[in-house]
């Protein structure tokens, strides 16, 4: 390593394939090898609750000696007259490929952290930078399935012959732009704090990188080439690619371990290798496995290197390709608009096709997602949600107006089919004197008058209300909103429930806390039907319907769960007379900060797919509903002995039977203590329903098909006219069963 002064006061630091330069003025240039200078900034920006935003004017470098005995640069920033006591000073130093900056902030106690960037520029890079979020696998220290945390994100450049990741510990995307990088700070006394970054010059994979940068000795990731990691039929190769990376400078031997099981617990495939990682570099690995007909599998491949490990979890998926005939009478839809379009938009809208996606609740021009021509090439109708003006009390009578009429504009523009006027407008839940007289007045009333003065088709839903709220709705109607709508549209959302638990009591008394009964799918749905017995016929729109998974969390649905309440509730929502579900929503983590992990925040696991957007045994149940629906009319509920239950559909394969017993309840995720929101979830093949319970039922055909949540088939032979089916807590599909004729005891 070599460090300089220049006679002009330009301070040069250099290590192994890097020279960073910082000059008076306050830039600081970073060269590759070949001299060339690839990234160079010269201000850094806070924020202060009582100063407001400041920005450095200029700034003075020098030498500073570093405890391992090399040099660093110190940037003392010039800032301006407003910032008063504060200061601002950077720290720079190098290492092989890498440089790292601390900017340290002192001199107020009113920071807002939030509010830290600094400016960069790339230099002759091609295209534009991409944000990559680094995330890593832990294991459950009180019992619990693995999980992943955000370990980082990164901005990774790209120039001729030669990759850069600009490495953070936080950073929002969309306060990042060509300019500056979001990099929060952190608290390190009363008044002051700090923030950092690392810049690595790297052919690695973006976890393989941010080892060095970020202290981890080991670090390990996993990945196919198959979008989705999704095959379409059985007998084909499924390469898994492993890189492992080794932090230190000296290389390491290493034990590599693997193994990959399916939803049903079966080990499809294991292995143990040495691999020699080098020194501050990687080593690849590859394993393959033969693909099923059908199914969901679990990989995980961990490694250890002496004191060292590290582990890396993913999903494979095998999904035929099914030919879907419902047209737009078809009920499944999806809540939300393709804002992850990883690997492509074009390859996730033919997804959404291939598990059955049809209704896509929000495009417009101009608005998120992709435009609505792309939808209408692919035969997907398509609606729009719009959110008025808040609070509604005080919005003038003329704000309503100018809202409505460009709003109406907006979703005919859109060839929208419907109109969701709002989202979520019933705050406080389930509380009488809510916000319906003036959702109805400022906000419906205004759209419905501007669709009728255009003679438009457009057909209007209310705002999608949280969960089934009685006295909303009561209020609604009294307000006139009834008659404006052509539908209701509403949110039936669900805790530790099972999707046919109906609650006890009127439902104006469910408890609408965060872990209450109002919170509860086909109770609510009932709860709607009776007030709209009542109120005359709509149309019914659950425009969001969902099973989140946050990992070892009692309320949420454990991955198992999920994919079994998946199917119950499409099942359950074609048979009550539901004219669209849009489910919410297709990919874990949320929009700003895609792909990035958070355990602890249940509104990253709402997705149909996993955060690297592999699949979830959801999917596999989601396509499994709307396949067996397909073009399916709803005949009856089954009258079934003891706590047995069933729903009877006719289908252009046969009439199917869903069945499942309730003896174990209603309650999920009952094991461990509630302390808080934790529990020990098992992992996704452990089959929790105690109780199995055999029905014996008259049979069609020499054979019965079963098919189970996620699609996986298999079949029963009839003796002496029936077969006996074995149930529990999840649904499952049944082709050839007779329920014309009685049961034993007379149910049908």
């Amino acid at each position: 390593m070599h460090a300089s002064t220049s006679p002009t006061g330009e301070v040069t630091i250099t290590a192994a394939g890097i020279t960073v330069t910082g000059s008076p003025g306050g830039q600081i240039a970073v060269r590759d090898a070949s001299g060339k200078i690839r990234l160079q900034g010269s201000k850094f920006q806070l924020k202060d609750a009582v100063a407001g935003t400041l920005i450095s004017t200029g700034g003075t470098p020098t030498e500073v000696p570093l405890p391992d005995g090399t040099t660093g640069i110190k940037m003392v920033y010039t800032m301006p007259a407003a910032a008063g006591p504060i200061t601002v000073t950077g720290l720079v130093t190098v290492s092989t490929n890498a440089v790292h900056y601390e900017w340290t902030v002192t001199g107020s106690t009113t920071l807002t952290l939030d509010g830290f960037m600094f400016s960069r520029a790339i230099i002759g890079g091609v295209g534009s930078d991409v944000w990559l979020p680094i995330n890593q696998w832990n294991r459950a220290p009180d019992g619990g399935i693995p999980f992943e945390t955000a370990a980082g994100v990164a901005y990774a450049s790209t120039w001729t012959g030669l990759h850069g990741l600009l490495i953070l510990e936080k950073s929002k995307k969309a306060w990042t732009n060509t300019t500056w990088v979001h990099a929060p700070g952190t608290a390190t006394g009363p008044d002051s704090a700090v923030t950092g970054a690392d810049f690595i010059f790297s052919e690695q994979r973006p976890n393989a990188a941010a080892a060095a940068g970020q202290g981890r000795d080991l670090a390990i990731e996993l990945w196919t080439e198959q979008p989705f990691n999704l095959w379409s039929g059985p007998g084909v190769q499924m390469p898994v690619k492993v890189q492992v990376a080794n932090a230190l400078p000296q290389s390491r031997s290493a034990v590599l371990t693997w193994w990959a099981r399916d939803f049903n617990g079966t080990i499809l495939g294991s292995s143990t290798a040495t691999v020699t990682v080098p020194a501050l570099g990687t080593v690849d690995y590859t394993f393959s496995l033969s693909s099923p007909a059908y199914g969901s599998i679990v990989t995980e491949v961990s490694v250890q290197a002496g004191s060292d490990s590290a582990f890396a979890r993913t999903n494979l998926t095998v999904l035929p390709d099914y030919d879907y005939q419902a047209g737009d009478s078809c009920i499944f839809g999806i809540a939300n608009y393709p804002w992850l379009q990883v690997p492509s938009a074009d390859a996730l809208l033919d997804l959404w096709q291939k598990v059955g996606i049809r209704w896509v609740r929000i495009a417009y021009d101009g608005g998120p997602g992709v435009p609505p021509a792309v939808y209408d090439q692919r035969g997907m109708p398509h609606n729009i949600e719009l959110q008025p003006p808040l609070p509604l009390a005080t919005t003038t009578d003329a704000a309503a107006l100018a809202w409505a009429t460009t709003s109406v504009d907006t979703a005919i523009a859109a060839g929208a089919r419907y109109f969701e006027v709002g989202n979520e407008l019933n705050r406080p839940w389930n509380t009488p004197g809510g916000t319906a007289a003036a959702y109805v007045a400022k906000a419906l009333r205004p759209v419905y008058e501007q669709v009728q003065a255009r003679g438009a088709t457009l057909k209007l839903l209310n705002n999608g209300i949280a969960g089934m709220d009685k006295p909303w709705l009561e209020e609604f109607h009294a307000a006139g909103g009834w008659d404006l709508i052509d539908g209701f549209a509403f949110h039936p959302g669900r805790g530790n429930f099972a999707p046919d638990y109906i609650p006890a009591g009127p439902g104006e008394d469910w408890d609408a806390g965060a872990t209450g009964r109002y919170w509860n799918f086909l109770g609510g749905l009932r709860q709607l039907k009776a007030l709209m017995a009542q109120y005359g016929p709509k149309e019914i729109w659950m425009t969001e319907a969902y099973a989140c998974t946050q990992p070892n969390a009692w309320w949420h649905d454990s991955y198992r769960h999920a994919a079994e309440n998946v199917l119950l509730t499409l099942a359950l929502a074609l048979a009550e007379g539901v004219r669209c579900v849009n489910w919410y929503q297709f990919h874990d983590s949320v929009i700003g900060n895609e792909q990035l992990a958070n355990e602890a925040n249940a509104e990253y696991h709402f997705g149909l797919m996993n955060r690297d957007a592999s699949a979830k045994p959801s999917l596999l149940a989601y396509a499994t509903a709307t396949r067996t629906l397909d073009g399916a009319t709803f005949v009856r509920w089954l009258q079934l002995p003891g706590a047995s239950k069933g729903l009877l559909f006719d289908t252009p394969r046969g009439q199917a039977a869903v069945l499942w017993n309730r003896t174990d309840g209603y309650i999920l995720n009952t094991a461990g203590p509630r302390d808080d929101w934790r529990f020990p979830e098992p992992e996704v093949w452990v089959d929790t329903w105690a109780t199995k319970t055999n029905l014996t039922v008259c049979a069609r055909t020499a054979t019965v098909k079963q098919v189970d949540c996620i699609g996986q088939e298999s079949t029963l032979t009839r003796s002496a006219g029936k077969v006996t089916v074995r149930l529990d807590g999840a649904a499952r599909i049944f082709y050839g069963l007779d329920f014309d004729h009685p049961l034993p005891g007379g149910h049908r």
